[in-house]
């Protein structure tokens, strides 16, 4: 019988297809950019549920492709590197991705894509390129809760590119509600190397910058506000973070946090 995750997906097909994209990703990170990966490490002391990931955002697949392959080279004792060994033997297939439910229906590649474990989400204040209001679908609550109590969720609290846009609160009560450990993660490079949807490349020669840093010490009695506000900070999007070019290489990461320091 084959093993199936929280979702009634076979777990089998999912580490195919995790193959399939990182083998297309591997040349694109490898050799026609370069990566500078820093804190992996942190992924080999998780427990193996209850853990989110969150980040910000710049292309919709090649940044998060990126961190799955930190995670499964980690796993395999080769953190702060690309192997295509950590994806040949995807030895953790229980994570999932926040993605919109919009995107992962806007072509063939993004569908497929979806089946690597996403979870869609109706977007709340946009669709279709047009500003709208509707009420969170308490079935991607729902879905985003059972991802948690199977693995790790990889979350893009912006829910957007647009770099230093305001958090969602979705995010904040899902923290709130679930107390899930939280790893923030900064990216950088991506919206410079790759096409918005994260699949061509644009330029050639980039560092890809992924710097996983320690959880967020959260008091899960804050309120929303609070808890935003701090996961905010963690991802360097916060409007004192927007005072610095953000598409630098993280090759300092002492002299930069320096550079952004607001009082700096």
């Amino acid at each position: 019988m084959l093993k199936r995750n929280a979702f009634g997906q076979p777990v089998t097909v999912k580490r195919w297809l995790v193959r399939v994209f990182g083998s297309m990703f591997y040349r694109k990170f490898r050799w026609k950019n370069s990566t500078d990966i820093q804190g992996a490490e942190i992924f080999q002391d998780l427990p193996d549920s209850n853990v989110l990931l969150v980040s910000n955002h710049q292309t919709y697949f090649a940044d998060v492709t990126l961190m799955v392959y930190s995670i499964q080279s980690s796993l395999i004792g080769r953190p702060n590197e690309i192997t295509l060994k950590g994806f040949l033997k995807c030895p953790k297939a229980n994570f999932y991705f926040i993605a919109a439910e919009e995107t992962m229906k806007s072509g063939f590649l993004p569908k497929v894509f979806a089946r690597a474990g996403a979870i869609t989400v109706k977007r709340t204040w946009r669709e279709k390129g047009k500003e709208i209001k509707r009420e969170v679908d308490s079935k991607d609550i729902s879905n985003i809760a059972k991802a948690l109590s199977d693995g790790w969720v990889i979350s893009f609290p912006q829910g957007t590119t647009t770099p230093f846009a305001p958090g969602r609160k979705g995010t904040a009560h899902i923290i709130k509600e679930h107390k899930p450990i939280v790893i923030p993660i900064v990216i950088n490079g991506f919206r410079r190397a790759f096409d918005k949807k994260g699949i061509f490349i644009k330029k050639k020669g980039t560092t890809l910058s992924l710097w996983i840093k320690p959880p967020l010490k959260i008091n899960y009695e804050d309120n929303v506000e609070t808890i935003m506000k701090q996961v905010i900070e963690g991802i360097e999007q916060s409007q004192e973070y927007n005072l610095v070019e953000k598409d630098l290489p993280i090759l300092d990461r002492d002299s930069l946090q320096k550079q952004k320091s607001p009082s700096s």
